[in-house]
């Protein structure tokens, strides 16, 4: 199988990350089905696609014109059969839940055409234990996307050690082909490497709050005012490479010994959740929360990433 061989796509879920990733493919020409549990849940997403690709087109990085073809390009349906019978490529969206995720792919192994590949958007589980009940485990992957999937172009490509090298191909080439950044990930682990090293970061984050180092707002504004823009046009060990590994040496030969590197929850993360602090979606966390202070922060994130979309 090559990419040429690919002509329908089908997703299934249409939530939070499901709907961006059939936009992603829709605009790219391909023809896209996409599933949900009810018919309000699949036009709740339409809708919200149509506004992404709106927002794309007001700033310029599409064309306004094409949006109507687009939205053509994504049918939508509750049952799953009707989804997947032509299907080429499967990417599984739904909510992060094993027993559900192994359910879904092992009646899709059943219904699904002898050579399509199946991939799941996780952000944690591993490919051999989502497909553990499927025949086709050499056409089992996961494709990691980051949200929102329609503008930060890494997808992590996770292979379990049955994937074969061609699906691997097949689907770095497919991403490539819709302009996306595939990285490769040679050896499943938990969660990867942006999961991982996003879990490093908020870990010692907790830490610095718990010992009462600084506050969770001057962390944030740490990250957002030094290495947080370094990293965006330079990951880490080329920021490093720069400063020279006998200089990083030097620096972490004391400060590894006081870095938190314990297995356990952070005490403060659980007091959090056991209090019903838990962010947006309470109304607050370690800052308050109006729905007019979440838009601000969300078009402040988006109108950043649209503007590096631009400047690629």
């Amino acid at each position: 199988m090559t990419i040429h061989n690919i002509s329908h796509i089908a997703v299934i879920g249409a939530g939070l990350m499901g709907h961006g990733i059939a936009q992603e493919f829709a605009s790219a020409g391909y023809q896209v089905l996409m599933h949900d549990v009810t018919d309000e849940h699949l036009q709740t997403a339409r809708t919200q696609v149509e506004k992404n690709l709106k927002v794309l087109a007001e700033n310029a990085i599409i064309e306004e014109e094409n949006i109507p073809a687009t939205l053509q390009r994504i049918q939508t349906a509750t049952e799953l059969a009707i989804v997947v019978e032509n299907a080429d490529f499967v990417v599984e969206a739904v909510t992060e839940n094993l027993p559900l995720k192994q359910q879904i792919f092992e009646e899709l192994d059943a219904i699904c055409p002898p050579h399509t590949i199946l991939a799941s958007n996780t952000t944690a589980l591993m490919p051999s234990q989502i497909g553990v009940n499927a025949k086709r485990k050499d056409k089992i992957l996961n494709t990691h996307y980051f949200n929102p999937p329609y503008l930060i172009p890494l997808v992590e490509l996770i292979r379990s050690p049955d994937t074969s090298d061609e699906t691997v191909s097949v689907a770095f080439e497919l991403l490539t082909a819709i302009g996306k950044t595939p990285a490769i990930i040679e050896k499943e682990a938990l969660g990867f490497v942006g999961p991982r090293l996003q879990a490093a970061l908020i870990r010692e984050a907790f830490a610095i709050v718990e010992r009462g180092i600084a506050s969770a707002e001057t962390v944030d504004l740490v990250v957002r005012n030094s290495f947080g823009r370094r990293l965006s046009v330079a990951g880490p060990f080329e920021v490093f490479e720069l400063a020279g590994w006998d200089l990083v040496l030097a620096a972490f030969e004391e400060l590894y010994k006081d870095l938190n590197s314990s297995s356990d929850i952070n005490p403060l993360l659980r007091q959090m959740v056991e209090s019903g602090k838990l962010g947006v979606k309470s109304k607050e966390g370690f800052y308050e929360w109006t729905d007019e202070k979440v838009q601000v922060l969300r078009d402040k994130m988006n109108q950043a990433l649209i503007q590096q979309a631009k400047d690629v």
